[in-house]
């Protein structure tokens, strides 16, 4: 189960499983085109089979690119990428609203037996380049285990408001569109997993109960491949130590999620509401994707996210 980690400095930091070194993923942190939003992501994902779980620039929307923090709508800036949604206009081409997520420097990078981490210092910024927020992020490996065909990733950010004001996080739906309530950690699946089913802690796969908007503690996306025979399946978890003192006394993010016309997953930050970062503070935000060769359904994920420790 030994993991191995190549850093090309300056582009990118590659995470291998196993004798046959198959690639989990690359976490890519060269800046990209401006209005693409520049920020680190990580594409491609794959299973321990070697199943490619995660989609980049898409001609659908060029700036989703495998699994990767956003901002849609932050303080009047677009730190997502791509167009700007204007109530009443649409999206429109606004260069001058596009901002980046920079990263500054890594703190540690290591891998060993069957856990690797990737720590990171990054600044946010609006189109003018003013430093807006400092971020500490930790993308981990851990629970690698072939006997089920899965591992798993642990993504936690910490992003402090550097402003002398309040930062406001919002997204096209507290803007006026509904079910679009994106931003936060967000997943674009590859174009094969479009029509996959989707269930959560709360339904399962058979429901025909809408997820977008919901709260749950997980949500699981199963897709199948093109290219190789089988199934993938990704489970998006909430973690214990994140605020849950929103709405019905769950989890105050609401799912994010879309299987037409693209494979989408994100725990929103602000779907219905803006959230608001006072100056000075921390906004902690901690997530668990857990990869898995196989087309999973809600007990066998319920079972194994339970025999899993943060």
């Amino acid at each position: 189960m030994t993991l191995s980690l190549t850093h090309v400095h300056g582009d990118r930091i590659t995470v291998a499983h196993g004798a046959a070194g198959t690639e989990l993923f690359s976490y890519v942190y060269r800046p990209e085109a401006d209005w693409e939003a520049p920020k680190p992501y990580l594409h491609p994902i794959r299973t321990l089979s070697g199943g490619l779980v995660t989609d980049y620039r898409p001609n659908d929307h060029r700036w989703h690119k495998g699994l990767q923090l956003t901002a849609s709508h932050l303080s009047g800036q677009n730190l997502w990428g791509g167009n700007t949604y204007v109530h009443g206009e649409g999206y429109l081409a606004l260069p001058e609203r596009v901002g980046s997520m920079a990263h500054v420097a890594f703190e540690e990078v290591a891998a060993e037996g069957d856990r690797a981490v990737i720590a990171e210092r990054l600044t946010w910024h609006p189109h003018g380049g003013q430093l807006w927020a400092e971020e500490e992020r930790r993308v981990e490996v851990r629970d690698v285990d072939p006997d089920t065909g899965s591992w798993t990733l642990t993504w936690t950010s910490s992003v402090t408001n550097r402003r002398a004001e309040p930062l406001r996080f919002g997204s096209p739906t507290t803007h006026g569109r509904p079910a679009a309530g994106y931003t936060g950690l967000f997943w674009r699946g590859p174009r094969a997993f479009r029509g996959g089913r989707v269930f959560t802690a709360d339904t399962d796969a058979s429901s025909e109960s809408d997820p977008m908007g919901s709260q749950a503690p997980w949500l699981a996306y199963v897709g199948e491949h093109d290219g190789r025979d089988g199934h993938a399946t990704l489970v998006f978890e909430h973690a214990p130590s994140n605020d849950h003192s929103g709405e019905k006394g769950t989890h105050p993010a609401h799912w994010f999620v879309r299987s037409d016309p693209f494979a989408a997953v994100a725990p929103s930050w602000a779907f219905h509401e803006e959230l608001v970062l006072p100056p000075g503070e921390a906004l902690c935000r901690a997530y668990r994707v857990v990869v898995a060769d196989g087309a999973w359904d809600r007990p066998r994920v319920a079972a194994h996210l339970a025999g899993l420790a943060w």
